[in-house]
């Protein structure tokens, strides 16, 4: 297994330069957040990478990962290949149309429809195959294996990690003095970035997970990747049965807090961005938040002068169930 390291996440930052959208950072207001420790409160603020290319950070990596081996002399004419109907698929098949290449992307048959033309958009070659992920997965493995074709994955790889890492160094590029940053935890690619480009920083990291998506804080407590069963509203995107090696490696050498917050928190802390922000996210990007606006006991709360940032990942969501009857006059 490759130790992700800080001059991974460094060289994917030379890569991705002009390549994806600066994370923009807004001010949390009093009251977005919990402040239940006295003393003069902390500084908060908002990172705003659902604005990212196909709407997550998963933009970074793929850029990374296609553009490295464009670099290396190591991207096939067969082009990129991944199985995912997710924001990976979709950073996927972006970052392959970028490098002018054609990303092959396999999904079950049940896909929604909206999904295949999203990617379609982006240039992609959508094939459907079989009912289920786990057959779509099998028929990508062998269309690599026959074709040539480099094969993607959704977040365990030290080119995708070092990637979504580079979200990091932009954060601390706008806030040099960062006590803490806080991320939703799914496969571990995002975290195991940050994670490693926050060690070399000096940042804590708060990893959030939905009470019944624990996979990173299963394995904290195993040493370990375990299997974890997998039922939360975050599960589309935050529904990994079992976390990265990688990311088991960053937890246990940067400074991490694990958080585990409930289903209710994560919607209640949805509605209150669109409410208060309009700002539409899905629910994994919510979960971040969650940890700042849950109750004492399953929340992370700042202490006094700490300098935050919640990252809101994705905004890949079906908005339809956040507008309330008041909001249609």
């Amino acid at each position: 297994m490759h130790q992700l390291t800080y001059g991974d996440v460094k060289a994917a930052a030379d890569r991705v330069a002009g390549r994806v959208r600066p994370v923009v950072l807004a001010p949390a207001d009093p009251g977005e957040v919990r402040a239940d420790r006295p003393g003069e409160p902390g500084k908060v603020w908002l990172a705003l990478e659902f604005m990212q290319h196909t709407g997550s950070f998963k933009a970074r990596g793929a850029q990374n990962f296609v553009q490295a081996h464009r670099e290396a002399g190591t991207l096939p004419a067969a082009g990129v290949t991944i199985a995912s109907g997710g924001n990976a698929g979709l950073a996927c098949a972006w970052a392959a149309q970028q490098q002018g290449v054609t990303a092959t992307v396999f999904l079950p048959t049940t896909a929604p429809a909206v999904k295949v033309a999203r990617l379609r958009g982006f240039g992609a070659d959508v094939r459907l195959v079989g009912a289920e992920y786990a057959d779509a997965l099998a028929a990508c493995e062998d269309f690599a294996a026959t074709t040539g074709a480099l094969a993607s994955h959704a977040y365990d790889h030290p080119l995708i990690a070092a990637g979504a890492g580079t979200l990091l160094e932009e954060i601390v590029q706008q806030v040099p003095d960062l006590d803490t940053v806080v991320v939703a935890v799914g496969g571990g690619g995002l975290f195991a970035g940050v994670a490693t480009a926050a060690r070399h920083h000096g940042v804590r990291v708060v990893a959030v997970e939905p009470e019944n998506c624990r996979a990173l804080n299963a394995a904290i407590g195993a040493g370990r990747p375990v299997d974890v069963t997998v039922d939360s509203v975050a599960a589309d995107a935050l529904g990994a049965r079992r976390v990265s090696r990688m990311a088991v490696h960053a937890a246990q050498r940067a400074d991490v807090h694990s958080v585990l917050v409930p289903d209710s928190e994560i919607v209640r802390a949805r509605q209150a961005l669109w409410d208060q922000r309009r700002i539409a996210v899905e629910h994994a990007a919510a979960t971040a938040l969650a940890a700042l606006t849950a109750p004492q006991q399953g929340g992370y709360r700042p202490g006094p002068g700490e300098k935050v940032a919640v990252v809101l990942c994705g905004a890949n969501t079906d908005p339809g169930d956040l507008t309330r009857p008041a909001d249609q006059g």
